[in-house]
């Protein structure tokens, strides 16, 4: 049974209030540093079945098939309810392991209980992306961004309780995730639901720049606490306050819906007269009169406000790009293929920094405490997932510049922070740290917006996690094949189960700056071909049949 939008009395800012506390769950997967080291002390791995567990990590959390054919046919409670008990489940088994309740597990049974675990973040993430996608279908960007924005703040967030709640406890850690997480995700479920699509007014626009900046204020104090831990002592009443203060502003994104029943805006739209292209019939766009009125001004704001209602149907001649497409029909794209490539490409790169980033503080001299790496990350991902929303949404809609642009100059960016990893000079791995982070986080958050232009929001929630697949082929390759089996034999060849010195990672830096390069190429190739679809959507120019 297909899920329809039906039209609520209940505005869709408390769905995506709801949504951010989802979504901070969904960054689970990056605690995945906070503990490796004790799964190297306590059951004895060496690095390369740390990257190993690091690919199954990646490949739970990119795995969303399932997840995206289950939300097109059941509501967003059900598909959250699956993430819970993976979460559950997941981490529940990883922490029995750690604190040797159950011992001698073997190693292929860990693999699987880490994969469950960070499929719980495919299943949290396709339930309120997609939700919140179909419920603000004329801010795609934004929504991408917040959603996958807040979802990077979890890592400083995690951090945030692990070092100053749980005492830098590993088993404390993974019980937390693994009861804490399901209870928040309970408590959420019910407000994350469809509802009337948002219009484009400037109380929207006003309502996205408020959670935005919560986000930089919560981006910056988890950044700003986290130094202070790292360098200061702190009392542990201090650690408490922080923590209150971190909660409160988690909390902020919900004084959108309080405010709009304290005070209601007087002005009322009325959707059949502002709105001239949401008739009441289904057969919208089916007809060649409706086609040659989607060249009006307007059409751009119409068009995406029908898809998000539900109300264009598949037609029986074959989609043209920017309006609904099966995943089959998609599939068989040039462009669907060449998208896929050159996130693959980016998120590849980006993910081996995350799992190996542990390995690397330490090899150039930072010790073996990554919280303050992790924290660095953690503000600078979430900047650029939430820069690459808003900054890609301001560009489509004022000089059409398909968003596949933003993901070419990015990854320009990323190569050269990967030399200056392969450099070791003083200090630059925060530097390029930071910026990996912020390119890495732009991918996300341009690749979404993207496919969802391109192929339609009706199956959005397959061909948005079939993308999804590139980041954990990109950690196979990699962060496994490459970074791990480098990294193991400079260990050997030193006579140390830590490798230390800019060898360790050296050769694996270079490759990923030319793959880097090779990705800016075909993200220049992909913006040229796409960018007649732009043009259609958001200036109202010529559509090219391809």
């Amino acid at each position: 049974m297909s899920m329809a939008i039906k039209p609520g009395t209940r505005p869709p800012w408390v769905g995506l209030a709801a949504a951010v506390w989802v979504q901070l769950g969904s960054g689970n997967p990056y605690t995945f540093p906070l503990y490796t080291p004790t799964l190297k002390t306590v059951l004895g791995y060496n690095q390369q079945q740390i990257t190993l567990l690091g690919v199954a990590v990646d490949v739970g959390e990119s795995a969303g098939i399932l997840p995206g054919i289950v939300c097109n046919r059941f509501p967003p409670w059900v598909v959250l309810s699956i993430g819970a008990l993976c979460c559950f489940c997941g981490y529940g088994l990883i922490w029995l392991s750690v604190t040797e309740t159950l011992q001698n597990l073997p190693y292929w049974l860990l693999w699987i209980a880490h994969l469950t675990a960070a499929n719980s973040s495919a299943w949290f993430s396709t339930a309120v992306i997609v939700t919140n996608m179909k419920n603000f279908p004329l801010n795609r960007g934004l929504v991408a961004g917040l959603m996958k924005g807040y979802s990077a703040l979890a890592s400083g967030i995690f951090t945030e309780i692990y070092s100053m709640v749980l005492n830098k406890s590993t088993s404390a850690l993974l019980l937390f995730l693994t009861f804490g997480l399901p209870v928040i995700c309970f408590a959420m479920m019910t407000l994350v639901r469809l509802c009337s699509p948002a219009t484009a007014s400037e109380d929207t626009s006003q309502n996205f720049l408020f959670v935005q900046a919560a986000g930089v204020v919560l981006g910056v104090f988890l950044l700003t606490t986290q130094v202070l831990d790292s360098t200061v002592y702190l009392e542990k009443s201090v650690c408490y306050a922080f923590i209150v203060i971190m909660v409160v502003l988690m909390l902020a994104p919900l004084a959108i819906p309080v405010k709009m029943t304290l005070f209601p805006s007087e002005k009322k739209v009325d959707r059949s007269m502002s709105d001239p292209l949401l008739p009441s019939s289904k057969s919208f766009l089916s007809s060649e009169s409706n086609q040659n009125v989607l060249e009006g001004s307007d059409s751009d704001q119409n068009m995406l406000l029908a898809v998000g209602e539900g109300a264009v149907e598949n037609k029986k001649r074959r989609p043209r790009r920017g309006e609904d497409f099966t995943f089959g029909e998609a599939m068989v794209k040039a462009d669907f293929w060449l998208l896929w490539v050159v996130y693959f490409l980016g998120s590849g790169s980006g993910v081996t920094v995350v799992n190996n980033l542990s390995q690397i503080g330490y090899s150039q001299g930072n010790g073996n405490d990554t919280t303050m790496l992790l924290s660095l990350f953690s503000f600078c991902y979430f900047a650029g997932r939430l820069g690459g929303g808003s900054v890609s949404e301001y560009f489509c809609r004022t000089k059409a510049i398909p968003r596949s642009l933003w993901m070419s100059f990015t990854q320009l960016i990323m190569l050269v922070a990967f030399l200056l990893y392969a450099s070791n000079f003083n200090g630059t791995h925060y530097i390029a740290t930071g910026l990996i982070g912020v390119c890495y986080g732009v991918q996300f958050t341009t690749m979404i917006p993207t496919a969802s232009e391109l192929f339609g929001l009706k199956n959005f929630g397959v061909i948005y996690n079939f993308m999804m697949l590139a980041n954990p082929v990109g950690a196979l390759l990699f962060s496994s094949l490459l970074a791990g089996s480098v990294y193991d034999a400079e260990a050997a060849r030193q006579g140390v189960a830590a490798c230390y010195g800019a060898d360790c990672y050296r050769f694996t830096f270079l490759i990923l700056a030319g793959v880097c390069g090779v990705g800016s190429a075909l993200g220049i190739l992909l913006t040229i071909r796409i960018r007649p679809v732009y043009q259609m959507l958001y200036n109202s120019g010529s559509f090219s049949v391809h």
